[in-house]
């Protein structure tokens, strides 16, 4: 096995917890956002997304600290577009997880072969990012 570039993984594991936490506040906000006949079903998906992000945060966190880093209180800047329809929400949850999926490959890339944990880890976010961006396709099916 390599040696592992901590110092790389701790800034990625940094940006992760900072678009994490991003998340939370987007989903959030969506959750809010949502009107019309099919509301209650999208306002808990966003909720569940919410707590995922957070959760998602957090782990991240705990293996930054746990690499002797320290974690961010920032977190990545959003931009507000004012379009809520459901539609455009989301598409733009979609963008969302694209680019999480993207950073979790970015950390596999970096751990690859250098610690069978974080490797595990990534892959397991990878999976999971990969799932939310199959169900987000489905839900915007009906919309094209």
């Amino acid at each position: 096995m390599q040696e592992l570039d901590q110092k790389k993984t701790i800034e990625l594991l940094n940006a992760i917890m900072e678009f994490e936490l991003a998340g939370v506040v987007r989903y959030t906000h969506y959750s809010l956002m949502v009107t019309g006949p099919n509301r209650i079903p999208i306002v808990a998906f966003f909720k569940a997304q919410a707590a995922e992000s957070l959760l998602h945060a957090q782990q991240a966190g705990e293996i930054l600290t746990g690499l002797d880093g320290h974690p961010t209180l920032r977190i990545t800047p959003m931009e507000e577009s004012f379009k809520h329809s459901v539609k455009n929400i989301l598409e733009e949850s979609l963008n969302h997880e694209k680019k999480a999926l993207e950073m979790y490959k970015t950390l596999l890339e970096t751990v690859a072969n250098a610690s069978i944990y974080l490797e595990e880890f990534a892959r397991t976010m990878i999976g999971q990012e990969e799932l939310h961006n199959l169900e987000l396709r489905k839900m915007l099916r009906d919309f094209s």
